[in-house]
């Protein structure tokens, strides 16, 4: 890492140092700086659990225990200044003891995490938030396979090579480097994602859910066969008719698809008895994000022919602004009505971001 000293044109190498010199420890330092901002990790994490020893017959426990966006397991392990010869064999016995925990037990997991946090919130609501699901019944959790995400700053040659075969047979790891830098007093943390390399995540994803589609239909429940193949055939749709907000999102079997802009997501969701287009704040507790597009509402409201829903969610940590359509005799899994659907999305998407768009690119750049 380097730092750009403007009045030389230079730029100076930071010195890099080691965890151990500073005294920082895997459980008290490192653990609790992923804990707080999971973020780091290059994607919306939700930590659940941290030390987790939840598991029949032994004492051993993982270091952090987290849900990814799809509902799916993540186990995390640290490491500092050098990742050990045994770190893969112990995350993969801490995998597949997970394998097994039901979406209750993940939600009484997270209830017993909160509560020993002192944080006053509902585990399955808060789910459900980070999720963007707003029908319980639609709540499945840890349906497909296990993640591992390893964090080290240094790696042995022989984990590494580890990583590379059960990643080339389709296990989902990820491994990533923490530098620790020295700026004056200051002590400068580089995070990178180092296997697989971040620019073939998206490809690689890509075509393992094809792979899977195609290989391994038998074992994919067959709602979620639907799900994706809804968002892949939508996808289509929605780029067909000009759009391409959605060209760096790979369909999931999930009930949303949607694509970041700033502080926002905008997502087109399906419920249990309607459709939405939505602008979703994930983070939006103190609601500043949401007053700050209300306050146009009387501009945005006029520009559409459609209601539009405002949902600030006092009390949750998200909040939205939507639209949508409600089929009481709607069934996502009856690909003849898919057809409609579609067109009402592309129609809906159209007037509602043309709407907002503008109007949150302005307050963004205000910042």
């Amino acid at each position: 890492m380097y730092i750009v000293d403007k009045n030389t044109n230079r730029i100076k190498k930071l010195n890099e140092v080691m965890f151990s010199d500073y005294g920082i420890k895997e459980r008290d330092h490192l653990q609790e700086w992923i804990a707080n901002e999971p973020d780091c990790l290059g994607e919306e994490l939700l930590i659940i659990q941290k030390e987790f020893d939840g598991f029949d017959d032994t004492k051993e426990r993982l270091d952090l225990l987290a849900l990814d966006k799809d509902g799916n397991l993540v186990i995390i392990e640290n490491k500092l200044d050098d990742s050990g010869r045994d770190v893969v064999w112990q995350a993969l016995k801490y995998t597949s003891y997970c394998s097994t925990l039901r979406t209750e037990q993940i939600i009484d997991i997270y209830q017993k995490y909160l509560d020993i946090e002192g944080k006053k919130e509902d585990s399955k609501a808060s789910i459900m938030e980070f999720l963007q699901i707003e029908d319980s019944n639609e709540l499945f959790l840890n349906r497909g396979d296990q993640r591992i995400i390893f964090i080290a700053n240094k790696y042995r040659k022989e984990v590494t090579s580890t990583v590379f075969w059960l990643l080339d047979h389709d296990i989902q790891i990820q491994c990533f480097s923490v530098t620790p830098s020295l700026m004056g007093e200051q002590l400068i943390l580089n995070i990178n994602q180092i296997i697989p390399p971040p620019d073939t995540n998206e490809l690689m994803v890509s075509i393992k859910e094809r792979k899977k589609e195609d290989q391994k239909s038998s074992v994919v429940k067959d709602s979620e066969k639907r799900l994706f193949k809804f968002w892949s055939e939508f996808k289509q749709k929605f780029e067909d008719a000009g759009f391409d907000h959605l060209s760096k999102v790979t369909p999931k079997a999930r009930y949303t698809l949607g694509f970041a802009k700033g502080s926002a997501i905008f997502a087109f969701a399906i419920g249990s008895r309607a459709y939405r287009v939505e602008m979703y704040f994930r983070d939006d507790e103190d609601k500043a994000l949401f007053d700050s597009v209300y306050e146009y509402k009387s501009s945005i409201e006029s520009q559409l022919d459609i209601p539009v829903i405002w949902e600030r969610l006092d009390g949750k940590k998200g909040s939205r602004i939507k639209v949508e359509f409600i089929d009481n005799d709607w069934d996502s899994f009856k690909s003849e009505k898919w057809t409609n659907q579609f067109e009402w999305y592309i129609s809906a998407f159209d007037k509602f971001y043309s709407a907002i768009s503008p109007i949150w690119e302005d307050i963004q750049a205000r910042k």
